[in-house]
């Protein structure tokens, strides 16, 4: 059974990880529109929707990978595998800053990291027997546990959580959903994930800091991590993770509902009474998560249930709005420059990521203060982009953009070419 491609999802996924690598990759850190920064705790900025988008888009695309939903040894097998590799991705962003070789330092040392970062991509994004990809994927991950634990002082306080390792649970989780239960089966489960997860960070007590709350650093999600990822938290949170374990389980219901969604688009329905179904969805979903947001605040870094659904219900009018505009109506001029970005979001999250850390590296004197060093990143933005701009955030902007420029020419080429890279 072979399925249209549906070209609105594709978009929608450009889009989304377009505007990833923009907030990702300002000029200047200290002068970003407040926009493209997160919510400081409660609220959701176009920033926050980013992520939970992600995780929206690769549930609708969980049936179109598996039209028939046939589950055996193999089916389970490469969906391990995949969420394997997915999360190995994820993780070597945190070791490349903290790879030492020899005692290489400078140029020679970012060499030695760049030759391992191209090994490890290859290793977990190239075309190989089941084998191979089964041997690569446990191998990393048992070479990153070993390094984390293993009493190595460069690698004991690595941070083992991240987005990808996020993506790859949930898909984990949803396409096993997908191919053994029926939809009404994982409507019951996202609904008991959420009310449990509200449930759990609001009338548990917090060991140590007494009764159940939802502030930064003194909640259950908080003190789960600080127990299970010792050591190997996000440096800025430091005794906490964004990206931490007790919050990943809600996280898994933006998955569901993308699943549910990309179910409906299957149905034996015209295409205008799909586009509206699911805009009455979203509609609802915005309502229920702005009403649930008067109890359990909007919150990112929590991924509080309410935002769960606020997020997948603006995540579903946008599709919704995209695939009326483009599949039903049949406009697709202008839209050429998402797909490009749409069709190959892997290999922008895992390059664009080393990227910038590799230019960090790379330092030199600073051409107008005399015994101070500069590194390659913040010297192309000082003096090849700012001087342009009189307002800092708008140079800011325009350094996000020129990074963003180039992705869009490497990723032409590689779309010209049929170069789509997977795990």
């Amino acid at each position: 059974m072979v399925r249209e491609r549906l070209i609105s999802l594709d978009v929608f996924r450009g889009l989304t990880i377009l505007l990833m690598t923009i907030v990702n990759n300002p000029g200047d850190w200290g002068n970003v529109y407040p926009p493209l920064l997160h919510a400081h705790w409660n609220g959701c900025t176009p920033t926050d929707l980013v992520f939970p988008f992600f995780i929206f888009i690769m549930g609708v695309a969980v049936p179109l990978a598996m039209p028939e939903k046939k589950y055996d040894e193999t089916t389970f097998n490469k969906i391990l595998i995949r969420s394997l590799r997915m999360f190995c991705l994820g993780i070597f962003f945190n070791f490349f800053g903290k790879i030492q070789l020899f005692g290489l330092d400078g140029i020679p040392l970012l060499i030695g990291r760049l030759v391992i970062t191209f090994a490890v991509g290859y290793a977990l994004m190239g075309s190989f027997s089941t084998r191979l990809k089964n041997i690569f994927a446990f191998g990393i991950l048992a070479i990153y546990l070993i390094l984390a634990y293993g009493g190595f002082e460069n690698y004991q306080d690595v941070r083992l959580p991240g987005v990808l390792q996020r993506i790859a649970v949930v898909y984990f989780v949803i396409s096993l959903l997908y191919l053994k239960t029926s939809r009404k089966t994982q409507i019951i489960t996202g609904a008991i994930l959420l009310l449990g997860y509200w449930a759990v960070m609001t009338l548990i007590p917090v060991p140590g800091f007494g009764e159940a709350n939802l502030e930064r650093g003194t909640n259950l999600a908080a003190w789960v991590d600080s127990i299970f990822l010792k050591g190997h938290m996000y440096h800025e949170t430091n005794t906490w993770d964004p990206e931490g374990i007790l919050s990943t389980l809600p996280s898994i219901v933006n998955g569901i509902i993308g699943l549910f969604i990309g179910q409906i688009l299957f149905l034996n329905l015209t295409k205008i009474q799909k586009a509206q179904r699911m805009g009455m969805i979203g509609t609802a979903l915005i309502f229920f998560g702005l009403i649930w947001d008067l109890a359990f605040p909007i919150n990112k870094s929590i991924w509080t249930s309410s935002y769960v659904l606020y997020t997948t219900g603006l995540a579903t009018v946008c599709l919704t709005a995209l695939y009326y505009i483009i599949d039903i109506r049949e406009y697709k001029k202008g839209f050429k420059l998402f797909v490009i970005w749409g069709v190959n979001p892997m290999i922008v999250f895992f390059a664009s990521q080393i990227i910038p850390q590799a230019l960090v590296l790379i330092r030199f004197q600073h051409p107008s203060l005399p015994g101070e060093q500069i590194n390659l990143l913040d010297y192309l933005y000082r003096f090849g982009i700012a001087p342009f701009f009189s307002n800092p955030m708008t140079a800011s902007l325009a350094g996000a953009l020129t990074y963003v420029a180039i992705w869009t020419f490497i990723l032409w080429i590689f779309y010209r070419n049929k170069l789509i890279f997977k795990v």
